[in-house]
């Protein structure tokens, strides 16, 4: 990099840096359980963020690693492998910087973060293969010459895991002055593996008790792979956009995780509606994942006679999944049955 954009890229680390000072903490709203239970919910809502999701904390962690890195420039192109939500946070801070971007995207990307992506001014490149997403960002970004973020493999070092405000940071912080101010369990998605990561660093280097489970659609590969221990597992790839991956990958960290649950899309979806019905919060299709894989652990700790707390996240919100999780005919047509594990979840409020 020319020693005349240093200049730049301080400017661009300020302005990264201002967005996240122009933010508060995202909430952590407490589920209704009944308070006899001695078991406490709650659900970090990582939608209230400027793009509306969970991967806006990414983004910023990348873009600042990449120019703190120096591959980003004055001029640089931003490409990115994305299923949807990443590439609409980074388009989001591409244009805070005045920078192009470039989403390389699986072609049944939903419609609705696809005109995000767009609103923001990048552009969406689609492919029939989504196993074929990184070899064509990579190329894309050589034949631009601009830079591909690579968030399946810079996921888990871009962020500071030992605190700054992460997400770790932020849930133990906000449950301090709560009945279990150390969660029992901790539950979370995998997409990159990068939020996975951090947050079982943190517990560990916290010396925190607590547990760290990773729930995990059907169709994606890091179960069996966590359950193998074997990397080079794939799979058909996951219906749950923004989690589930058909190959492991580099960011995701099994070592730091004590459980993994299998969740099917069936019961992820009914349990994002689920969560609509009881809580009024219209959240997306992950979200309902990791309800589902919380409200099993919840059963677990009442039928061993454990009180505390478990935390999960709400990533997104339903708006990016009208076309999709949240229209009968679309689920239907997928051959899923909602109705039992509705029936499921209305029963766990009874029992």
């Amino acid at each position: 990099m020319k020693p005349v954009d240093r200049q730049w890229v301080a400017d661009a680390v300020r302005t990264v840096e201002a967005d996240s000072n122009r933010s508060a903490d995202t909430h952590l709203h407490v589920f209704p359980l009944p308070s006899r239970w001695g078991v406490n919910l709650y659900l970090k809502d990582e939608s209230v963020h400027p793009t509306g999701s969970l991967k806006h904390r990414l983004a910023r962690s990348l873009f600042l690693y990449g120019l703190a890195n120096g591959w980003i420039g004055p001029a640089t192109t931003i490409v990115e492998a994305s299923s949807g939500s990443t590439a609409v946070s980074e388009a989001y801070f591409a244009r805070l910087l005045g920078l192009p971007f470039v989403a390389v995207m699986p072609a049944g990307t939903s419609p609705e973060k696809i005109a995000l992506i767009e609103f923001y001014g990048g552009k969406c490149h689609l492919v029939e293969d989504p196993t074929t997403i990184y070899a064509e960002s990579r190329r894309v970004a050589e034949e631009s010459g601009g830079h591909f973020m690579d968030q399946f493999t810079y996921a888990e070092r871009a962020t500071d895991w030992r605190g700054n405000n992460n997400i770790a940071e932020s849930i133990f912080q906000q449950l301090t002055l709560e009945p279990h101010p150390i969660p029992r369990w901790v539950v979370v998605g995998a997409g990159t593996g990068g939020t996975s990561a951090t947050l079982g660093r943190y517990i560990r280097y916290r010396c925190h008790p607590t547990l760290l489970a990773v729930a995990d659609p059907e169709g994606s590969a890091f179960y069996d792979s966590w359950a193998t221990g074997d990397p080079s597992v794939t799979a058909a790839g996951s219906r749950i956009e923004g989690i589930g991956r058909p190959r492991v990958e580099p960011s995701f960290v099994p070592a730091v995780i004590d459980r993994m649950m299998r969740v099917p899309d069936a019961r992820s979806i009914a349990a994002m509606r689920w969560v609509r019905e009881v809580t009024g919060r219209d959240v997306g299709g992950s979200t309902g994942t990791n309800v589902a894989a919380a409200v099993d652990l919840i059963r677990e700790m009442r039928a061993a006679g454990e009180r505390g707390s478990v935390v999960t996240l709400i990533c997104d919100g339903a708006e990016r999944y009208r076309g999709t999780y949240c229209d009968d005919r679309w689920v239907a047509a997928q051959g899923l049955d909602l109705g039992p594990h509705l029936e499921d979840f209305e029963r766990f409020l009874l029992s």
